[in-house]
């Protein structure tokens, strides 16, 4: 049986390491988007808020919703609000990041038609990520628009593009150069005083003098922080595990998978397992990109992947039919198949699919 066993503990070990990176003023959204980076997000959000995070954040406002009914009363940020969903946004209590000046218009109509005021909603300012935010010439705008506006601003922010990258970086530099006038120009305006946030997991470890007043960590709260030194101080707290469903003698020049996708050099074994693109182990971990541990020895994934199962070669390694497999665990990291076959720890972890079961273990 294919599962992803979810560890509370190491969760729990992954947050108090960071928050001993960060100044003792900072505080702290836990991102719980794509259910949790591919895990359980309601049981991660209840987890977070009981260690003492200060807040939360998702991608759109049904993870939102979501969250709001499974218990969790602490603040959730929405960073890309859609305008179709701003009355549900109202309802469930949620914060919505603006980020133009057509959803700051159809917000506050919105907020007003509701009969709501100071409504928190965070900013978010576009200093070169260019994905969505206010570009830097509308700061003004923002700020006359505060003044008749029946929002309390809690926070302005960037997002910064390439924080894990070795320092000097002149892209990320120019977005800090960017975004310094606009924090100037909000704190000398009479209105109000957000507080501000630049960082994700990888600016907490590479620019600790830009902690400010929040930091946005999300793979880091996994166990990943895309920098081998990095990753030393977390934990991986996921682990994907199957069984062997049926191992093949296969002989010389004999092939395997779809489209023939691989022929024997040898006399050998092969070792199908019930996980497929289907569930989130993509096509592209297929032909020797991907790998499995089965008795701590490495088995390789030949041919395509199919879309519920893959073949591996065993050879010799000693199991049989029912042997357990790790997939993603204990020796073989998310991140180092993900790079291996061409891709990142968030892509191949946020894609587990539902069919595969979460176990937790506290």
């Amino acid at each position: 049986m294919t599962l992803l066993e979810i560890d509370l503990k190491k969760l729990e070990s992954n947050y108090h390491s960071l928050r001993e990176h960060l100044d003792p003023h900072t505080k702290m959204i836990g991102v719980v988007k794509a259910n949790a980076y591919g895990s359980i997000s309601g049981l991660i959000a209840q987890k977070l808020v009981e260690l003492g995070i200060e807040a939360l954040a998702v991608a759109y406002a049904d993870e939102g919703i979501q969250l709001r009914q499974s218990g969790v009363t602490a603040p959730i940020l929405i960073f890309y609000p859609q305008i179709a969903r701003f009355k549900d946004i109202i309802h469930h209590n949620l914060e919505p990041v603006l980020y133009s000046k057509r959803s700051w218009v159809k917000f506050a109509e919105q907020t007003q038609a509701e009969q709501k005021s100071a409504y928190p909603i965070h900013v978010k300012y576009n200093t070169g990520l260019n994905r969505i935010g206010f570009d830097p010439n509308e700061t003004d705008w923002v700020l006359g628009q505060l003044k008749n506006s029946p929002f309390q601003i809690k926070s302005v922010y960037t997002h910064l593009g390439q924080t894990e990258s070795p320092k000097p970086d002149a892209a990320t530099d120019r977005q800090i150069e960017l975004f310094n006038p606009i924090m100037h120009k909000h704190n000398a305006a009479p209105e109000q005083m957000p507080e501000y946030h630049l960082l994700n997991t990888s600016g907490v470890f590479n620019y600790p003098e830009l902690h400010m007043d929040w930091v946005r960590v999300g793979i880091g709260l996994y166990g990943f922080a895309n920098h081998p030194r990095w990753n030393q101080s977390l934990q991986p707290i996921a682990q994907l595990k199957t069984n062997i469903t049926q191992i093949h003698y296969i002989k010389m020049g004999e092939t395997v998978g779809y489209n023939c996708g691989w022929k024997a050099p040898e006399n050998t074994r092969i070792a199908v397992l019930p996980i497929g693109h289907a569930d989130g182990f993509s096509r592209q971990y297929g032909h020797g990109k991907g790998w499995v541990l089965i008795n701590d020895q490495k088995a390789p994934v030949v041919g395509n992947v199919c879309m519920d199962m893959v073949m591996v070669e065993i050879g010799d390694i000693p199991c049989s039919e029912g042997t357990e497999v790790v997939i993603i665990g204990a020796g073989i990291r998310a991140d180092e198949l993900a790079e291996n076959a061409g891709t990142i720890s968030y892509e191949l972890l946020s894609s587990l699919g539902n069919r595969i079961p979460r176990i937790v273990k506290e």
